[in-house]
């Protein structure tokens, strides 16, 4: 079923089109990526898709009564409400509706008319159109997964992390026919995000988001819309599939360009030497030598990332922490941390929102003092420092200006310099571009114009707090082979798993109240690990559950249990042997995107059939043991 039309739609910004005659439409059930690059217009798309901005050209048709939630990067609330008043104002209309309802409800216990039975009548209908019946309860259910609690809390006093897990939450209460999100899961922890990519997985969920995490790409969305050149590419498949046919298309595509380009060569020889009298056919001859060169130049060549920055020398002492203490009133951010750096080491820091990540990383950098221990650092250490506060240059300074501000030009680790306008060349600032003033920059381009300022510094210690926000795909995938080549230490604060699994390879993991855990492992394997633990923990309450009944009540096992009893482990052990090949499946290169379809859902039945029959197990093998 459609539930959304787009038609010829145009935007541009000033002088610059953002994108023009496009045209998609999106059915139920659809989850689409849309995957462009930074300033091409990704979230003025979704604003006019969501009636909160207009288009220059074109229509956008919505199905009738298709309910629309849209989630903004930036949150806007009243500063002055609670949580609570925000939850019951015209901010969230479920909770207008059940206003709605308890008015008419009222009206009519007190006169019970044909006027007041028609607007209760009106109500009721609304309130089972947004299954709004069980509002409160799914409204404490929902916050409470992203951590808030406390609703007499000011919205004012809150973090932008905070107001980011506010406004998600408000959103999923609404349960509309389609979500339109732009970057979901920045300001998200990790655990978070996971909670959410279940959720957006359920069949009858609708979206259309803007995200930069793979992950969640990968897991979530069965569609992708590219936009690249002003033309929108239509991928009908997860992220894996994007990349694949995304190469695909542009490996034919060059060797169509490399092959109109030998063909315009030879024809622009025939119309040098041609006589100036034309014939029919000549004159066709040229309208053809035409469209050959239109194609020839056709691409335009992608500018790369090229970030091989001159490293300065590391001495022997890198940074040594000793007996570090830090707390913030009740909150107990390090209690005695310990740790000696090493040459190389690529850390990645973990931890839910608010246990002090950044607090931690100000104390490296000296920005915060400890309330006791000592830090030694290196005399050659560097700092190259990208926080989450972003950008901080002068709003009606120039691009340029920004990083000449900083050195004129930058020395490469061949030797090689390259002036500041070079370098913004490679980051994808066109010379207009660097012309434009910063408060004219979308919010991927001051990160990565943040990015570049940090870098421009030669640092051999970087440290990087939640660098993936707002940038783009092509941006992170070569920030991510600069990383690789780095040969510097590095710490790392992400939500982003791909980005975190791909650059380190050794954790702190923030566990709250000052306890910091040390993991040399990867993201995945911590996360399995994890997962592992709460399968167990959740079968050992499950068995002091089982064993809290009274010894006296438990019979012993009946035939037909015993029965269960001697095949059930037998039946572990094939379904073991299934999931094993299917897991194998999974990881060949020439499946096709239905057959990693089928894979994973069968995939995902068997796990939880295996579940259900070790924990079967465990209670018959404990009604045998106390016979």
């Amino acid at each position: 079923m459609n539930l959304l039309s787009v038609d010829k739609l145009e935007k541009n910004f000033g002088e610059r089109i953002l994108f023009e005659n496009l045209s998609f439409g999106i059915n139920k059930g659809d989850k689409i990526a849309l995957i462009a690059n930074n300033g091409t217009g990704k979230s003025s798309l979704l604003k006019i898709l969501a009636g909160q901005d207009i288009s220059d050209s074109g229509k956008v048709v919505y199905r009738n009564n298709c309910k629309v939630s849209y989630l903004s990067q930036d949150s806007i609330f009243d500063d002055n409400l609670t949580i609570e008043e925000l939850i019951n104002s015209k901010h969230n209309k479920i909770s207008l509706i059940v206003n709605d309802y308890e008015k008419a409800l009222e009206d009519h216990s007190k006169l019970s008319n044909s006027i007041n039975q028609k607007a209760l009548d009106i109500t009721t209908e609304r309130m089972n159109q947004e299954n709004a019946w069980d509002y409160e309860r799914r409204s404490k259910q929902i916050l409470s997964k992203f951590n808030i609690s406390n609703f007499s809390q000011k919205v004012g006093v809150l973090s932008g992390g905070q107001k980011k897990r506010l406004s998600i939450a408000l959103l999923l209460l609404e349960s509309s026919d389609v979500f339109l999100l732009d970057e979901p899961t920045n300001h998200l922890d990790i655990s978070m995000i996971e909670w959410l990519e279940k959720y957006l997985q359920q069949q009858n969920i609708t979206l259309l988001m803007v995200t930069h995490d793979r992950y969640f790409l990968e897991r979530v969305c069965n569609h992708i819309f590219e936009l690249e050149g002003g033309m929108l590419y239509h991928h009908k498949g997860n992220y894996s599939y994007f990349l694949e046919k995304r190469d695909e298309r542009e490996s034919n595509f060059d060797v169509e360009i490399s092959k109109a380009k030998k063909l315009m060569k030879k024809e622009l020889e025939w119309i040098r030497r041609s006589p100036k009298a034309r014939t029919t056919k000549s004159k066709a001859r040229i309208d053809n030598f035409n469209n050959i060169k239109k194609k020839a130049n056709s691409k335009k060549i992608k500018q790369e990332l090229n970030i091989d920055v001159k490293m300065g020398r590391i001495g022997g002492k890198i940074l040594e922490l000793i007996k570090i203490n830090k707390s913030f009133n009740e909150l107990n951010i390090l209690n005695g941390f310990d740790y000696t750096f090493k040459k190389g080491e690529r850390i990645g820091v973990l931890g839910k929102n608010g246990v002090g990540k950044s607090t931690f990383l100000n104390i490296i950098t000296g920005i915060e003092t400890p309330d006791s221990g000592k830090i030694n650092l290196g005399e050659t250490i560097n700092y190259g420092y990208f926080t989450q506060n972003g950008l901080s240059a002068d709003e009606e300074r120039r691009v340029i200006n920004v990083l000449r501000d900083i050195a004129d030009f930058i020395v490469m680790s061949d030797g090689r310099k390259i002036s500041a306008s070079q370098l913004l060349e490679h980051f994808m600032f066109s010379r207009d571009l660097q012309h434009s003033k910063v408060k004219s920059l979308s919010g991927g381009e001051r990160r990565r114009l943040h990015l570049l300022t940090v870098l421009m510094k030669n640092p051999n210690f970087l440290i990087l707090d939640e660098p993936t926000n707002d940038l783009d795909l092509l941006t992170l995938t070569k920030l991510e082979e600069f990383l690789l080549q780095f040969k510097g230490c590095l710490i790392l604060v992400s939500h982003d798993r791909f980005f975190m699994d791909k650059l380190t390879e050794h954790l702190f993991v923030f566990k709250g109240d000052g306890i910091i855990e040390d993991h040399y492992c990867s993201y995945s394997d911590y996360r399995a690990k994890q997962i592992k633990e709460e399968k167990e923990f959740k079968k050992i309450q499950h068995l002091e559950k089982e064993n809290s009944k009274v010894k006296s009540n438990i019979k012993k096992l009946s035939f037909n249990e015993k029965y269960e009893f001697d095949n059930i482990e037998k039946e572990l052990v094939d379904l073991e042997d299934e999931k094993k090949v299917l897991e194998e499946n999974l990881q060949k290169v020439n499946a096709s995107i239905d057959e990693v379809i089928k894979i994973t859902k069968k995939l995902a039945t068997i796990v939880e059939i295996i579940d259900t029959k070790e924990l079967r197990w465990l209670e018959l093998s404990e009604k045998q043991l106390a016979k």
